[in-house]
Protein backbone atom coordinates (compact mmCIF):
# COMPACT_ATOMS: atom_id res chain seq x y z
CA UNK A 1 0.00 0.00 0.00
CA UNK A 2 1.49 3.31 -1.07
CA UNK A 3 0.30 6.65 0.25
CA UNK A 4 0.85 9.75 -1.84
CA UNK A 5 0.47 13.40 -0.98
CA UNK A 6 -2.73 14.74 -2.60
CA UNK A 7 -0.70 17.52 -4.19
CA UNK A 8 2.06 15.33 -5.61
CA UNK A 9 0.44 15.25 -9.04
CA UNK A 10 0.30 18.63 -10.73
CA UNK A 11 -3.18 19.45 -12.07
CA UNK A 12 -3.63 19.84 -15.79
CA UNK A 13 -4.60 23.38 -16.76
CA UNK A 14 -8.29 23.72 -17.49
CA UNK A 15 -9.22 20.32 -16.04
CA UNK A 16 -12.30 20.90 -13.83
CA UNK A 17 -12.25 17.38 -12.40
CA UNK A 18 -8.86 17.90 -10.70
CA UNK A 19 -10.25 19.26 -7.42
CA UNK A 20 -12.85 16.48 -6.88
CA UNK A 21 -10.26 13.86 -7.81
CA UNK A 22 -7.76 15.35 -5.38
CA UNK A 23 -10.44 15.27 -2.66
CA UNK A 24 -11.13 11.61 -3.36
CA UNK A 25 -7.41 10.84 -3.26
CA UNK A 26 -7.08 12.59 0.09
CA UNK A 27 -10.07 10.69 1.51
CA UNK A 28 -8.65 7.41 0.24
CA UNK A 29 -5.25 8.19 1.72
CA UNK A 30 -6.76 9.04 5.09
CA UNK A 31 -8.75 5.81 5.02
CA UNK A 32 -5.62 3.77 4.22
CA UNK A 33 -3.67 5.40 7.03
CA UNK A 34 -6.53 4.83 9.50
CA UNK A 35 -6.83 1.16 8.52
CA UNK A 36 -3.15 0.44 9.17
CA UNK A 37 -3.05 2.65 12.28
CA UNK A 38 -6.08 0.85 13.72
CA UNK A 39 -4.31 -2.50 13.50
CA UNK A 40 -1.07 -1.03 14.88
CA UNK A 41 -2.68 0.65 17.91
CA UNK A 42 -4.90 -2.36 18.60
CA UNK A 43 -1.92 -4.74 18.51
CA UNK A 44 0.68 -2.62 20.30
CA UNK A 45 -1.29 -0.11 22.34
CA UNK A 46 -0.88 3.64 22.29
CA UNK A 47 2.54 3.61 23.94
CA UNK A 48 3.90 0.72 21.86
CA UNK A 49 2.68 1.84 18.44
CA UNK A 50 5.23 3.62 16.26
CA UNK A 51 4.43 6.06 13.48
CA UNK A 52 7.50 4.84 11.59
CA UNK A 53 6.07 1.30 11.59
CA UNK A 54 2.76 2.57 10.26
CA UNK A 55 4.57 4.56 7.57
CA UNK A 56 6.65 1.54 6.54
CA UNK A 57 3.54 -0.62 6.14
CA UNK A 58 2.02 2.09 3.95
CA UNK A 59 5.24 2.59 1.95
CA UNK A 60 5.11 6.27 2.86
CA UNK A 61 6.81 8.62 5.30
CA UNK A 62 6.21 9.72 8.85
CA UNK A 63 5.98 13.27 7.55
CA UNK A 64 3.09 12.28 5.27
CA UNK A 65 1.10 10.82 8.16
CA UNK A 66 1.70 13.99 10.15
CA UNK A 67 0.49 16.00 7.15
CA UNK A 68 -2.90 14.31 7.40
CA UNK A 69 -3.28 13.89 11.15
CA UNK A 70 -0.83 16.22 12.88
CA UNK A 71 0.85 13.71 15.18
CA UNK A 72 0.63 10.36 16.96
CA UNK A 73 -2.00 11.42 19.48
CA UNK A 74 -4.20 12.99 16.82
CA UNK A 75 -3.94 9.84 14.71
CA UNK A 76 -4.85 7.68 17.71
CA UNK A 77 -7.88 9.85 18.48
CA UNK A 78 -8.96 9.63 14.82
CA UNK A 79 -8.72 5.82 15.07
CA UNK A 80 -10.89 5.85 18.19
CA UNK A 81 -13.41 8.20 16.60
CA UNK A 82 -13.76 5.97 13.56
CA UNK A 83 -14.07 2.80 15.66
CA UNK A 84 -16.81 4.25 17.86
CA UNK A 85 -18.65 5.94 14.99
CA UNK A 86 -19.04 2.61 13.17
CA UNK A 87 -21.02 0.94 15.95
CA UNK A 88 -23.04 4.10 16.57
CA UNK A 89 -23.88 4.29 12.86
CA UNK A 90 -25.07 0.68 12.86
CA UNK A 91 -27.31 1.35 15.86
CA UNK A 92 -28.90 4.32 14.13
CA UNK A 93 -29.57 2.29 10.99
CA UNK A 94 -31.52 -0.32 12.97
CA UNK A 95 -35.21 0.08 12.10
CA UNK A 96 -36.62 -0.65 15.54
CA UNK A 97 -39.86 1.27 14.95
CA UNK A 98 -41.17 -1.63 12.88
CA UNK A 99 -40.61 -4.10 15.72
CA UNK A 100 -42.38 -4.57 19.02
CA UNK A 101 -40.22 -3.42 21.98
CA UNK A 102 -39.15 -6.94 22.98
CA UNK A 103 -37.99 -7.84 19.47
CA UNK A 104 -36.34 -4.43 19.11
CA UNK A 105 -34.25 -5.08 22.23
CA UNK A 106 -33.26 -8.48 20.86
CA UNK A 107 -32.26 -6.93 17.53
CA UNK A 108 -30.13 -4.26 19.20
CA UNK A 109 -28.43 -6.80 21.46
CA UNK A 110 -27.76 -9.04 18.45
CA UNK A 111 -26.33 -6.13 16.46
CA UNK A 112 -23.87 -5.34 19.26
CA UNK A 113 -22.98 -9.03 19.58
CA UNK A 114 -22.26 -9.29 15.84
CA UNK A 115 -20.26 -6.07 15.69
CA UNK A 116 -18.01 -6.85 18.64
CA UNK A 117 -17.30 -10.35 17.38
CA UNK A 118 -16.47 -9.06 13.89
CA UNK A 119 -14.29 -6.21 15.18
CA UNK A 120 -12.00 -7.50 17.94
CA UNK A 121 -9.73 -4.52 17.25
CA UNK A 122 -12.51 -2.29 18.61
CA UNK A 123 -12.50 -4.22 21.88
CA UNK A 124 -8.72 -3.96 22.16
CA UNK A 125 -8.82 -0.22 21.46
CA UNK A 126 -11.46 0.27 24.17
CA UNK A 127 -9.35 -1.75 26.62
CA UNK A 128 -6.25 0.29 25.75
CA UNK A 129 -8.08 3.56 26.21
CA UNK A 130 -9.33 2.39 29.62
CA UNK A 131 -5.73 1.71 30.61
CA UNK A 132 -5.12 5.38 29.78
CA UNK A 133 -8.21 6.33 31.83
CA UNK A 134 -9.99 7.67 28.74
CA UNK A 135 -7.67 10.66 28.58
CA UNK A 136 -7.78 10.75 24.78
CA UNK A 137 -11.53 10.26 24.49
CA UNK A 138 -12.05 13.02 27.04
CA UNK A 139 -10.37 15.50 24.72
CA UNK A 140 -12.35 14.50 21.62
CA UNK A 141 -15.46 16.54 20.88
CA UNK A 142 -16.58 13.95 18.33
CA UNK A 143 -16.39 11.09 20.82
CA UNK A 144 -18.21 12.97 23.55
CA UNK A 145 -21.20 13.26 21.21
CA UNK A 146 -21.14 9.64 20.09
CA UNK A 147 -22.92 8.46 23.24
CA UNK A 148 -26.16 10.09 22.13
CA UNK A 149 -27.13 7.67 19.32
CA UNK A 150 -26.84 4.60 21.55
CA UNK A 151 -28.85 6.23 24.32
CA UNK A 152 -31.43 7.63 21.90
CA UNK A 153 -32.10 4.28 20.19
CA UNK A 154 -32.36 2.40 23.46
CA UNK A 155 -34.39 5.16 25.06
CA UNK A 156 -36.94 5.05 22.25
CA UNK A 157 -37.31 1.27 22.62
CA UNK A 158 -37.72 1.54 26.39
CA UNK A 159 -40.32 4.30 26.04
CA UNK A 160 -42.45 2.08 23.82
CA UNK A 161 -41.98 -0.81 26.21
CA UNK A 162 -43.09 1.31 29.15
CA UNK A 163 -46.09 2.65 27.25
CA UNK A 164 -47.14 -0.92 26.45
CA UNK A 165 -46.66 -2.02 30.06
CA UNK A 166 -44.01 -4.54 29.05
CA UNK A 167 -40.84 -3.23 30.70
CA UNK A 168 -39.96 -2.45 34.28
CA UNK A 169 -39.61 1.27 34.86
CA UNK A 170 -36.64 1.33 37.24
CA UNK A 171 -33.99 1.15 34.50
CA UNK A 172 -32.74 3.60 31.92
CA UNK A 173 -31.04 3.34 28.55
CA UNK A 174 -27.53 3.38 30.02
CA UNK A 175 -28.40 0.47 32.33
CA UNK A 176 -29.40 -1.65 29.34
CA UNK A 177 -26.45 -0.47 27.25
CA UNK A 178 -24.11 -1.47 30.08
CA UNK A 179 -25.57 -4.98 30.31
CA UNK A 180 -25.38 -5.59 26.55
CA UNK A 181 -21.87 -4.15 26.26
CA UNK A 182 -20.62 -6.12 29.27
CA UNK A 183 -21.62 -9.44 27.73
CA UNK A 184 -20.28 -8.63 24.26
CA UNK A 185 -17.01 -7.06 25.39
CA UNK A 186 -16.23 -9.81 27.91
CA UNK A 187 -16.86 -12.52 25.31
CA UNK A 188 -14.21 -11.09 22.99
CA UNK A 189 -11.76 -9.39 25.36
CA UNK A 190 -11.46 -12.38 27.72
CA UNK A 191 -11.55 -15.10 25.10
CA UNK A 192 -8.03 -16.36 25.69
CA UNK A 193 -7.91 -16.26 29.50
CA UNK A 194 -11.40 -17.77 29.77
CA UNK A 195 -10.38 -20.52 27.37
CA UNK A 196 -7.14 -21.26 29.22
CA UNK A 197 -8.90 -21.49 32.59
CA UNK A 198 -12.18 -23.17 31.65
CA UNK A 199 -11.28 -24.90 28.41
CA UNK A 200 -14.05 -23.24 26.40
CA UNK A 201 -13.55 -20.92 23.46
CA UNK A 202 -16.24 -18.28 23.83
CA UNK A 203 -15.96 -17.51 20.11
CA UNK A 204 -16.48 -21.14 19.09
CA UNK A 205 -18.74 -20.98 15.99
CA UNK A 206 -20.65 -24.02 17.24
CA UNK A 207 -21.81 -22.07 20.29
CA UNK A 208 -22.34 -18.73 18.57
CA UNK A 209 -26.12 -18.84 18.08
CA UNK A 210 -26.60 -20.17 21.61
CA UNK A 211 -24.66 -17.26 23.09
CA UNK A 212 -26.34 -14.70 20.85
CA UNK A 213 -29.77 -15.97 21.87
CA UNK A 214 -28.69 -16.13 25.53
CA UNK A 215 -27.79 -12.42 25.48
CA UNK A 216 -31.21 -11.50 24.12
CA UNK A 217 -32.91 -13.76 26.65
CA UNK A 218 -30.99 -12.24 29.55
CA UNK A 219 -31.80 -8.64 28.64
CA UNK A 220 -35.46 -9.33 27.83
CA UNK A 221 -35.94 -11.44 30.98
CA UNK A 222 -34.59 -8.62 33.13
CA UNK A 223 -36.62 -5.89 31.44
CA UNK A 224 -39.86 -7.84 31.63
CA UNK A 225 -39.40 -9.07 35.23
CA UNK A 226 -41.51 -7.56 37.95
Amino acid sequence: MTVQHPGDELPVAGAPAAAPERTRDAERTRAEILAVATAEFADRGYAGARINEIADKLSTTKRMIYYYFGGKEQLYVAVLEQAYSRIRSLEQQLDVECLDPVEAIRELAGLTFDHHEAHPEFIRLVSIENIHRAEHIAHSEALSGLANPAVDVLGAILERGWDAGLFRDDVDALDVHQVISAFCVFRTANRHTFGAIFGRDMLDPARREHQRRMLGDLVVAYLTSR
